[in-house]
């Protein structure tokens, strides 16, 4: 009789960390190169990888469910991979956010929050690498930091492009709503990334 090969709950973790950067990078395509009217096929590709983040969390749920031994406690690995999916999730949110607001453009400088959410993600999917062997990591740590430093970074530009969006520069109430709207959608993605991160670090302090 053949045996069932282990679940190896840190690859599917790793897994959603891989697809969370590739979101993040076809949302930058989309942003470096709107057009409002030949984004569809992006958009798909971001729900693509959501939908395929969305049967790895189903999968790995399934999978905790029948488990004998985990590697670390399942709650532990639920709250993980659930902060991980969150992260998709908000990219794929943005890029219906300027679908239904109707974003005609993007604003200057918005390519710079998705400078912070491509470092943030890389650094959480480095974080998630390191996670399967944190006790010998010289880098978990570090990349948990890096995570927060961007995150903080993050708040900083949020703040200052919604005192633009609220100052004498802007004087259309409907484009401060899209652009109220969609400075969040880019905060809530570093937040998320900022959570996944204080997660791991927690996790780090409770095993070791």
């Amino acid at each position: 009789m053949i045996r069932k090969k282990k679940f190896d709950f840190f690859k599917a973790m790793q897994h959603l960390a891989d697809d969370a950067l590739k979101a993040s990078k076809v949302l930058t395509e989309i942003i470096e190169n709107y057009d409002p009217d030949q984004f569809s096929e992006k958009c798909q590709q971001i729900n693509d990888i959501e939908t395929d983040g969305d049967e790895d969390v189903k999968k790995t749920m399934n999978e905790l469910y029948v488990a004998f031994i985990t590697p670390i406690d399942r709650e532990d690995i639920v709250q993980l991979v659930d902060k991980l999916d969150n992260i998709i999730d908000g990219i794929n949110g943005l890029t219906y956010e300027f679908y239904y607001l109707n974003i005609q453009e993007m604003r200057p400088e918005t390519d710079k929050f998705m400078d912070l959410i491509n470092e943030a993600i890389a650094a959480v999917q480095q974080s998630v690498a390191e996670f399967s062997h944190f006790k010998n990591s010289k880098t978990l740590v570090q990349n948990i930091d890096n995570t927060n430093r961007i995150e903080s970074l993050g708040d900083e530009l949020y703040t200052k492009h919604l005192r633009k969006l609220f100052s004498e520069e802007e004087n259309d109430p409907i484009t401060i709503i899209r652009w109220q709207k969609i400075y969040g959608g880019f905060e809530k993605v570093l937040d998320s990334c900022e959570d996944c991160a204080d997660v791991m670090g927690g996790l780090v302090i409770k095993n070791s």
